[in-house]
């Protein structure tokens, strides 16, 4: 949408900018480059060059630009540009045309999170008039939604080419309430080769469907002793208030009378702040080599094998921090909100920004058949631009 026909109205031009962005498929196992050259134009447009992040296929990019001076206090407001699958799901109307019904704007991403992105480039003009004091920063990641991969190229050149910011808001879903903190995340898939023997002879042969089981216990009675745990400060703002470990896939087994040569499952691994990812994984890994020992006792070629597939680092909460400080300035929100979902925060702040998300539409519509956010969430987050504009003028 070039300069020249957007709506003058900076809450219409939204609303424009999002039916765009909703109609490119930006889902994880496709190419996100035409969203990133149509916001590169619309940039363009405004005056302002963007600079591209490309992932080693050439595929799919990051870009990140600044609006404003080259001086200190930057604040940077990020986004991801993918979107999750729509098949299997029941969609009352096409998920990559953005439909308006009873103030709602459904469509695959409008809430996680191309509302957020609309509300931001929606302001662009503003910010280039506004005669900025401090700069504007915009990141725009890819792949997020299969394990937060993008961000940390895109956050690593951003740095060394424009410096330390003050601040990072992450534009995820929270209905425009300040979150502090999130869990971490690790995505992992565990195979097992077992030895194939007729079931009466199970004696000779090496299960791998069953020593699955036993790998997947583990990881239940591990969860159960974290949550039994004496909780520690902090982590009772979540729900649940412990670190979990869940197995959401299975799959195994040639048939009931032969032992499994084969068996893989796939885990998640959710930690509250207060827990290390890596100290959780060192722990199962000991698991898998106890049991791989067992399995190999009785046939050589059998063993375990992980397959780590993403780690998300937390976001923490910051004594004291820049980013939350301005985000509760400009909203007003003093509640005390976290979140059990991930997000690209904790990568922004492993690299040394202060950082929060706060963002426009709810996370129980993310994910979802007919998706949508709603006028008002995109108001509240166009009121929330325009105070932050204000805020780097002054």
């Amino acid at each position: 949408m070039p300069a020249s026909s957007a709506p003058t109205d900076p809450d219409a031009r939204a609303a424009a900018l999002l039916a765009h962005l909703v109609a490119f498929p930006t889902v994880s196992d496709r190419s996100n480059l035409d969203l990133i050259a149509y916001v590169e134009d619309y940039l363009a447009s405004h005056g302002i060059s963007a600079t591209r992040v490309l992932d080693e296929t050439g595929e799919k990019a990051a870009i990140y630009t600044q609006i404003g001076p080259d001086l200190p206090g930057a604040t940077v407001l990020s986004a991801h540009s993918d979107v999750v699958p729509v098949e299997g799901q029941d969609w009352s109307s096409d998920p990559f045309t953005l439909v308006e019904r009873d103030g709602r704007l459904y469509g695959r991403g409008a809430c996680d999170m191309k509302g957020f992105l609309a509300c931001v480039l929606s302001r662009v003009p503003d910010m280039a008039a506004a005669g900025l004091r401090r700069p504007i920063r915009i990141a725009l990641s890819y792949d997020e939604e299969v394990g937060c991969l993008g961000a940390p190229p895109m956050i690593a050149h951003m740095a060394a080419a424009l410096g330390p910011a003050r601040a990072v808001i992450v534009g995820e879903p929270t209905e425009m309430r300040v979150v502090s903190a999130h869990k971490g995340i690790a995505e992992m898939t565990t195979h097992l080769r077992g030895y194939e023997v007729h079931s009466s002879l199970v004696h000779k042969g090496v299960s791998a469907v069953m020593e699955a089981a036993h790998l997947i216990t583990w990881l239940e009675a591990r969860m159960a002793a974290l949550a039994a745990a004496p909780m520690a400060a902090g982590n009772a703002d979540f729900d649940p208030p412990y670190s979990t470990l869940h197995v959401g896939k299975i799959h195994g087994g040639t048939a009931h009378n032969i032992t499994a040569r084969d068996c893989a499952f796939s885990t998640d691994i959710r930690t509250v702040p207060t827990d290390r990812i890596d100290d959780l994984l060192a722990k199962y890994r000991a698991e898998c080599a106890r049991v791989a020992a067992r399995m190999q006792a009785i046939h050589p070629e059998t063993g375990v094998s992980i397959d780590l597939h993403a780690t998300v680092p937390g976001c923490r909460p910051e004594e004291g921090g820049a980013a939350e400080e301005l985000a509760r300035r400009l909203t007003g929100d003093n509640s005390r909100n976290v979140v059990s979902y991930a997000t690209e925060a904790g990568q922004f702040q492993e690299a040394g920004f202060s950082t929060v998300v706060c963002g426009p539409g709810s996370i129980a519509q993310a994910h979802q058949p007919d998706e949508f956010i709603t006028r008002a969430q995109m108001a509240a987050c166009g009121a929330f631009l325009d105070r932050l504009i204000a805020d780097h003028a002054a």
